[in-house]
């Protein structure tokens, strides 16, 4: 697109997402059961252009891992519409009071919740993705700038086809809403920092990495998802195997699936085989230490393994002396992400969850669990491995920012500043109720 019109185009919607931060929470849901309703509707079309883009990805070499994150079935449908009316069902997130406080006497500050603004994301070959941005996007009153890579061009130009013509029929319109089609306009839009406000990647690791390297804009994201299960000397051996074999195979393309299986080397003797057994019903090649290729039938351990993200059905599994040393190889090779230990000894719990610093921290569950829609924030824009503004899956509350919102009564800062300078209250008030955003007085 002409850079010219693709600025105009962008400012056009920042304008129209400042009507939306301002419309009601009834009107938001109403579209997103709406949007909900006709992508059910609609899914034999969308399906249709979906099964096109994967003919191609095959026939252009795409790796498997990529084509099915493009896959959009009906199981993945049906999880989307449940993360649409789970959204319509969440709180209002705009206008929380996060602090109240009585300054002096007629003089009170609220901080309160509003939209960060313009949202762009830029996404890989998951059309699911698009559907969970939307939602949340429209339900915290953000506009968003969608930018899909081009193997998923026509499952995304059918998926928001129909949410357009759902907006057809409400008072908010789809100004709120673009899809960049163009590869070319990814540059062009990593320059707009006047423009956009945060930028959300999600895709490869070279691709997150090239966002966050070509842009002045925040970046909401991670780049690797190299996740650890640790199976501690005090595990439930069946546990361990069954929590390994879902963290591994429940879909091995997420970014929150184990690539990495640390055993104390207690259990070494008791989990290996049978956790080997288990991962061969799942057809997972195993790549291990010298003491697990003693034990089992592995590919023998090379360097540059344990910082591998394989995305498929392969795994590493390494076996370590204690519970520290697991803590350790997390931090030396781990991505932040999600790390999970199982375990029936409550202080190796506390310790993992002390001192494994990512984003997600599990005990005696899979990995799989770090994901929006199952923390209960109805959908999720991605897992954030930052530890400023959002951390771990990213729902309503990561899109949202806040103002400080100050009513007086004629007050000046001379009276409380000077020789005798009056004191302030500070007086700590409910942040229940109304604020002052109801236009109610002081």
């Amino acid at each position: 697109m002409d850079k010219h019109a693709l600025h105009q185009r962008i400012r056009d919607l920042r304008a129209s997402s400042k009507r939306l931060a301002a419309s009601r929470q009834e009107e938001r849901n109403a579209l997103l059961l709406a949007m909900a309703e006709n992508l059910r509707t609609a899914y034999p079309v969308i399906a249709s252009a979906n099964q096109e883009d994967v003919r191609s990805a095959r026939e252009n070499g795409q790796k498997e891992s990529l084509i099915k994150r493009l896959v959009f079935s009906q199981e993945k449908l049906e999880a989307s519409l449940a993360g649409l009316r789970q959204v319509a069902q969440l709180d209002d997130p705009i206008g929380k009071v996060k602090q109240r406080r009585l300054l002096d006497t007629g003089l009170l500050l609220e901080q309160v919740t509003f939209p960060i603004g313009v949202i762009g994301m830029i996404f890989e070959a998951r059309p699911d993705a698009l559907i969970q941005i939307v939602s949340l996007c429209l339900k915290s009153g953000n506009g968003i700038i969608l930018k899909g890579g081009r193997e998923a061009q026509r499952t995304n130009t059918a998926l928001v086809e129909v949410i357009k013509q759902s907006c057809a029929s409400s008072t908010l319109g789809d100004a709120w809403l673009t899809l960049l089609e163009s590869h070319g306009d990814v540059d062009q839009i990593l320059g707009m920092e006047d423009e956009i406000d945060l930028l959300i990647p999600r895709g490869s690791n070279q691709f997150v990495k090239y966002v966050m390297e070509h842009t002045s804009i925040p970046v909401l994201g991670h780049a690797d998802g190299i996740c650890h299960l640790y199976i501690d000397e005090k595990a439930d051996l069946d546990k361990a195997v069954e929590i390994a074999f879902d963290s591994k195979t429940q879909y091995p393309a997420a970014c929150n699936a184990v690539e990495t299986i640390l055993v104390h080397q207690k259990m070494a003797k008791q989990v290996l085989q049978p956790l080997a057994r288990r991962l061969a019903e799942g057809n997972v090649v195993i790549h291990g230490d010298s003491v697990v290729c003693s034990c089992i039938q592995a590919i023998p351990y090379e360097q540059g393994d344990w910082e591998r993200e394989y995305l498929q059905n392969e795994v590493n599994i390494h076996v370590v002396d204690s519970l520290q040393q697991a803590i350790e190889h997390i931090e030396e090779y781990g991505s932040h992400h999600t790390d999970a230990i199982v375990s029936e000894d409550s202080q190796a719990v506390r310790t993992f969850f002390t001192q494994v610093d990512s984003a997600d921290v599990f005990a005696n569950c899979s990995t799989r669990f770090s994901d929006g829609y199952r923390f209960g924030l109805g959908a999720e824009v991605g897992i954030s491995t930052a530890k400023i503004h959002a951390r771990g899956p990213v729902g309503l509350e990561g899109l949202m920012s806040t103002k400080y919102l100050v009513r007086g009564t004629g007050q000046v800062v001379s009276t409380y500043a000077g020789a005798v300078p009056k004191p302030f209250l500070h007086q700590e008030l409910a942040c229940d109720g109304h604020s002052m955003l109801s236009g109610e007085e002081v």
